[in-house]
């Protein structure tokens, strides 16, 4: 794709990059940049925009760029020579485990992530997955695959207890579908700080004894050096006959091949997975088959009108951006979130 050209000096430099290999949800096109301008008018007009893929013309574009919006890993090898007027790099995702280590960013650039998005679907998601597993609604529909008819009867929801590993925007959202139902939720998180959708809130220092409690796991944490392999074998082990596992946040959070054993097993209750270590899921891979287990694409969290609302979000902290205000969504390099 060529890049615009505009003859207005004064203008800042947007540039737009998508790659093809992520979904089609996360591709920033031209289409979706003029409904966005539209919106925006006044603010668009401080603005010239270029629109790649693939890396097709981004050497070109950070040349110029002050600003960049990305839904892939910007080229990292001497950054600051192929990109010496960038202030500010915008990505479409709220984890940024793909960008990890920064070290090739350089520290007067500023990085946001799309924190905040995905809470409204998280929270519809895990109200979903709370009450599918509570009803053990997988094995039922495993009974109608093979026409056995069992009367599977199941309590009501209302006073079980949830565990929700990280208590960000997904974890809030998971909070809120667990008080809806009248739930106990215990919140993990890295300070302890207590929050008022949560019942209580320990550190995830503190994890091992309140997994034992759980009727529910729910994991929503971003992917960092700390929260990798969190939910351990070890930990697994911990879990209570029947109690109910979903996960939101990352794959590599969870020891996969523990969980599944004790999903094959008949511990678990069941599964609800929407992060796998491959995506797409091969389709050799032992989850298709796995005993309770509801497979998700990577859409628990996500809305048709994504980038749309990305967008908009981006022109509300370009409008701080010339206001000398700090943005919103920074994150901090050293938390890696």
């Amino acid at each position: 794709m060529s890049i615009k050209t505009n003859t207005y000096k004064d203008l800042f430099h947007l540039h737009l990059e998508s790659h093809r290999d992520r979904p089609v949800l996360f591709h920033l096109t031209e289409a979706d940049w003029e409904a966005a301008r539209k919106r925006h008018r006044m603010l668009a007009k401080k603005l010239r925009v270029t629109v790649g893929s693939d890396n097709q013309i981004i050497h070109e574009a950070l040349k110029t760029a002050d600003f960049m919006i990305t839904n892939a890993v910007p080229p990292r090898e001497r950054f600051r020579d192929i990109a010496p007027r960038l202030k500010w790099i915008q990505t479409t995702a709220a984890g940024i485990d793909a960008l990890m280590p920064l070290d090739w960013l350089p520290k007067d650039v500023t990085l946001t992530n799309n924190t905040g998005a995905h809470g409204p679907k998280a929270e519809e998601s895990c109200l979903m997955g709370l009450l599918m597993l509570q009803s053990r609604l997988p094995e039922i529909l495993r009974n109608q695959q093979n026409h056995v008819w069992d009367c599977i009867c199941t309590t009501p929801i209302a006073g079980k207890t949830v565990v929700v590993v990280g208590f960000g925007d997904l974890g809030q959202g998971a909070g809120r579908a667990a008080k809806k139902l009248g739930m106990q939720v215990i919140a993990v998180t890295r300070s302890g700080t207590p929050h008022r959708l949560a019942d209580r809130v320990v550190k995830a220092s503190r994890i091992d004894g309140v997994l034992p409690k759980a009727d529910f796991v729910i994991v929503t944490t971003p992917l960092t050096a700390d929260t990798r392999n969190l939910m351990s074998r070890s930990r697994i082990n911990l879990l209570k006959k029947g109690a109910g596992f979903i996960n939101i946040g990352r794959a590599p959070i969870v020891d996969y091949d523990a969980l599944r054993e004790k999903l094959d097993s008949g511990h678990l209750g069941g599964a609800l997975l929407d992060v796998f270590y491959r995506e797409p899921l091969p389709k050799d891979s032992p989850w298709w088959t796995t005993r309770n287990t509801v497979v998700m694409p990577h859409i628990s969290c996500d809305d048709p009108r994504y980038i749309a609302r990305l967008l908009d979000t981006w022109f509300e902290n370009f409008e701080r951006f010339l206001a000398g205000k700090k943005l919103r969504n920074i994150v901090d390099r050293r938390l890696g979130y």
